[in-house]
């Protein structure tokens, strides 16, 4: 099974991924993931993602769908989650042209739907481990020790831009360039909607009604 996580930054995608791979052996794709182990790996194409961050720039849509062509060679036994790609009509043409290359496809798109105030106050409260990326957030889940990661032992510590005002600034990047995707998946493979603000527990729930057994 592939599927595709879609929602604003915060909305929970993350947290509920991995609850997927967890629960059913699903393989998590997401970008941040791909291009930090990329920087790590000793290639061509991990050299050229660690020259373009270094310099401040933007990674190219080919680098990135060169990196899931990479990891759909691989397989998955549970199939495979994408969590923050595609963002873009673009991306979402090149996904669907890389899945069908190996013989795949989509089999769910789902909306982690999130009011856009509560999502302000929910990021000015989380924080993220600089090693294993893992996610905290000072009242639902705190680190057992002040700054230091539970699954890893490394420094957890709030990103640069996650304020009210920044938040806001990717909010709109993100209606402006990612909502048009939920019309282009509702017409192509079906959409399907959950409450990002429910319990973490209750929204792995809803996820679950949708993909079935």
């Amino acid at each position: 099974m592939n599927i595709i996580l879609l929602g604003p930054p915060g909305a929970g995608k993350g947290t509920q991924a991995k609850r997927l791979v967890e629960d059913r052996g699903m393989t998590q794709l997401s970008t941040g993931d791909m291009l930090r182990e990329a920087r790590k790996a000793d290639t061509p194409i991990g050299r050229r993602v660690s020259d373009i961050m270094d310099r401040g720039g933007l990674v190219t849509d080919e680098i990135v769908i060169d990196l899931i062509g990479q990891k759909l060679a691989q397989g998955s036994d549970g199939g495979f989650i994408f969590d923050g790609f595609p963002r873009t009509l673009a991306q979402a043409d090149a996904l669907e042209d890389l899945l069908a290359s190996t013989g795949q496809s989509l089999d769910a798109v789902i909306q982690v739907q999130v009011d856009d105030e509560a999502l302000v106050d929910r990021i000015a409260s989380r924080a993220t481990c600089r090693d294993c990326g893992e996610m905290y957030h000072d009242v639902s889940k705190p680190p057992r020790q002040d700054g230091v990661c539970d699954k890893c032992g490394g420094e957890v510590n709030r990103r640069a831009d996650d304020t009210p005002e920044s938040l806001r600034t990717r909010l709109l990047e993100y209606y402006k360039k990612t909502a048009p995707l939920l019309g282009y998946y509702h017409v192509k493979t079906g959409l399907s909607t959950v409450d990002g603000l429910e319990p973490i527990d209750v929204v792995a729930e809803r996820i679950d009604e949708v993909l079935g057994e």
